[in-house]
């Protein structure tokens, strides 16, 4: 069995990201999830003014990244400061990111991952928690992100302590908006 619960807790699992499939896997998943997203009359027009061509394999990268994979997209493309930005500055939309997640769960349905409780969940579980928290902090304007944010990192049992991003000053996080990545 791919996800492991007990097993990681006794060091032995593979991280998220090993269990995933690696970048492979995380590269249909992101694929998948862009489809769908596409597909969605509501999340689609997170996307209305472009995005980049790259931006699933930029996708996969981050979430191997988070999942314990290599840290290729901070080498690469930037850091979490740099994402955060991007879902930032464009009001509340609780439809869209409810939307956004339940693409994400059917993307796991098409690329078979949802065949594997444990995965599955702990997979949903990190996507529902970054677009809940880290792409909804700052709704007003992305010049409110803080500098140098490091991707905070995911494992089988959550949000790795000490990885997970300072919360904003104004406002508490339970008051912020939900975002997605």
């Amino acid at each position: 069995m791919h996800g492991d619960v007990e097993g990681a807790r006794l060091g032995w699992c593979r991280t998220v990201y090993e269990a995933a499939g690696g970048i492979e896997r995380l590269l249909e998943l992101a694929g998948a999830w862009h489809a769908r997203v596409m597909a969605d009359d509501v999340v689609s027009h997170a996307f209305s003014h472009g995005y980049h061509p790259e931006h699933t394999a930029r996708l996969a990268a981050y979430w191997a990244e988070a999942f314990g994979g290599p840290a290729n997209f901070s080498q690469s493309y930037g850091d979490e400061t740099t994402v955060v930005r991007l879902h930032s500055g464009n009001g509340r939309h609780e439809e869209m990111d409810r939307r956004a997640i339940e693409c994400f769960d059917q993307a796991l349905v098409d690329v078979g991952i949802a065949n594997d409780e444990p995965l599955r969940r702990v997979l949903h579980e990190y996507f529902t928690w970054t677009t809940t928290t880290t792409m909804s902090r700052y709704p007003d304007s992305a010049d409110d992100v803080p500098d140098s944010l490091r991707i905070p990192q995911w494992s089988w049992e959550g949000l790795v302590s000490g990885t997970d991003p300072p919360r904003p000053n104004r406002g508490s996080a339970s008051d912020a908006p939900s975002g997605w990545i």
